[in-house]
């Protein structure tokens, strides 16, 4: 069975009560938590993987979900997770952020397309994304999947590096991000999400960074129309289990879990891609979108790979650019 919980107070207060059934009541609960809307990856992730549960181990379990940041941001979340405070998660950054190798995902204008991302991810690459991030954040890992390209929302079309040129953008992520931005004459600007369609509409900030889902869920076609498909970077999501949840799982229902975490893989590309393509048709009706040159945006970037490779090597960057073979 699947519930919503929305109320904030109640969700502060299902930190405080035991997780677990009592012995008479057959089912465990468990919480799921993502920071984001029901219309983001994170979230349809979250619910094909809840119901392919209940499908396989039916009445076993009581799911409820978590939206919104309720129980906190993600990196709190991540922390109650190791904390044993929280049974499953989906979160991005806290995972990607938690080994510097996994910096790989920073890295601009790596992936080309949703299709090379899911070879890549739904290979052999993933076991070794997996076993570095556990082993990072101390949080078992069900599934890697995908929070979307990122893009460049602003008043101005932008096709190749040249075009971003002074441009103030709303930026978050880490340094390397921040770093290619100025590499390519943009400014850019720390906001909170809550404020960007203020300032776009003040012109405090000439654009936004985002995925496609964000700049809908916002609204900031409203007021910034040109959308620029630059795809600069890839996000990854990461469904996660506390280990103290885990521990307490049998046998047969941890093989259960890790087998519906890889194969809703296909699926969850699926729904991403259907709601992507929704929202950039709703979007098209007040936004310009447009395509920008690929090779020279990854051809201006190239030195940000430098210090990720000095301290790695290429072994991960080899087999991702293997996969547009």
């Amino acid at each position: 069975m699947m519930k919503v919980i929305r109320a904030g107070a109640l969700a502060v207060a299902g930190l405080a009560v035991v997780a677990w059934a009592a012995p008479a009541q057959a089912q465990k609960v468990v919480r799921v938590a993502y920071v984001t809307s029901e219309i983001s990856p994170q979230a349809q992730q979250s619910q094909l993987f809840v119901k392919a549960i209940e499908e396989a181990l039916p009445g076993q379990f009581e799911f409820r979900f978590f939206p919104f940041g309720q129980l906190g941001n993600e990196q709190t979340t991540l922390e109650l997770l190791q904390l044993g405070s929280l049974e499953l998660a989906n979160i991005v950054t806290p995972v990607v952020e938690a080994h510097p190798k996994l910096g790989v995902f920073d890295l601009p204008w790596l992936f080309s397309d949703r299709a090379h991302v899911q070879k890549v991810i739904d290979g052999d690459f993933r076991d070794e994304i997996i076993e570095t991030a556990e082993a990072a954040t101390q949080v078992k890992v069900l599934g890697v999947y995908e929070n979307g390209f990122r893009h460049v929302l602003s008043p101005v079309e932008i096709r190749e590096p040249a075009d971003m040129k002074g441009l103030k953008i709303r930026l978050p992520g880490g340094q390397l991000r921040q770093d290619v931005f100025r590499m390519l004459g943009a400014n850019p600007t720390p906001i909170n999400w809550t404020e960007v369609y203020t300032a776009l509409e003040t012109g405090v900030v000439d654009g936004a960074e985002a995925a496609i889902y964000g700049f809908y869920e916002a609204k900031l076609y409203q007021v910034a129309n040109k959308l620029s498909l630059t795809s600069h970077n890839y996000a990854p999501s990461f469904l996660v289990a506390s280990n103290a949840f885990w521990s307490q799982l049998t046998e047969e229902q941890q093989r259960v879990f890790i087998e519906v975490g890889q194969s809703i893989t296909q699926a969850t590309f699926e729904a991403a891609e259907a709601e992507e393509n929704k929202a950039l048709e709703e979007m098209r009706v007040s936004a310009q979108v447009n395509e920008v040159d690929f090779a020279k945006f990854q051809e201006a970037a190239a030195p940000a790979y430098d210090k990720y490779i000095g301290q790695f090597g290429t072994d991960w960057i080899d087999t991702i650019r293997a996969g547009l073979e």
